[in-house]
């Protein structure tokens, strides 16, 4: 497979392991970044929403976990040819039962998102079989740090679901970014944050296209220090 091509870093790719793809660019730019020093990805895949996280925090030193051995992998390797890699760490873990005494300022995950079913394609990446919705709030609920936020990206139509399980955890709602494919369909994807402190949800909306293969101003404002060409959607 190629390698994806950013300003600042390349990201190779395996079979193996879930390509590069839009909602990952689209949670490693919308997620608020600043001020957080110890970030934590779970799901890390190739590594890229790190890559992304670290290039825009210069603070920051970030632990990528993943239960797969060959993300693990191949994210160690894109870490260490990144100008951020001291910063960057892979582990491989299972979030279910990852202990640390460390707490997070920023959780990130874009986590497997469809029920099992019977496709063999990217398993872990895209099926909730290693770790669902509720895991995964339940464990971020305990790692976050007092100000710190929990930010995912998912299917518009499991964000009741999801709010209402953070919500009995005590996590908050901050920010709700609504994401369109192109401009004139209605959401598919949201990006969610999340906190331990109460606070009036910021809403946002987000356009990827503003016509078929054509990129919106907004997409290439939020993009343009990581993607090297705009020509056409990932």
């Amino acid at each position: 497979m190629k390698d994806f091509n950013f300003k600042k870093f390349a990201v190779k790719q395996a079979p193996s392991v879930f390509r590069v793809g839009t909602d990952a660019v689209l949670l490693g730019a919308l997620a608020s970044v600043s001020g957080a020093q110890h970030i934590l990805e779970v799901g890390s895949g190739t590594g890229i929403i790190s890559l992304m996280l670290a290039q825009r925090n210069p603070n920051a030193t970030i632990l990528a976990i993943d239960i797969n051995s060959h993300a693990v992998d191949l994210s160690e390797i894109n870490f260490s040819n990144a100008p951020f890699s001291r910063r960057m760490k892979a582990e491989l873990q299972d979030f279910k039962t990852f202990e640390t005494e460390q707490k997070f300022d920023l959780i990130i995950s874009n986590p497997p998102y469809f029920e099992i079913n019977a496709s063999g394609k990217d398993i872990l990446a895209r099926q909730r079989l290693e770790l669902n919705f509720s895991g995964l709030i339940n464990k971020a609920s305990q790692l976050l740090s007092e100000k710190g936020l929990f930010t995912v990206i998912i299917p518009l139509d499991s964000e009741k679901e999801f709010t209402e399980n953070c919500f009995e955890l005590k996590l908050f709602l901050q920010r709700k970014v609504s994401i369109k494919g192109i401009k004139t369909a209605e959401p598919k994807r949201v990006v969610l944050e999340y906190a331990l402190v109460k606070s009036e949800p910021k809403i946002e909306n987000f356009v990827i296209e503003k016509s078929p293969r054509v990129y919106s101003d907004e997409y290439l404002e939020l993009t343009k220090d990581f993607h090297l060409f705009h020509k056409k959607p990932l």
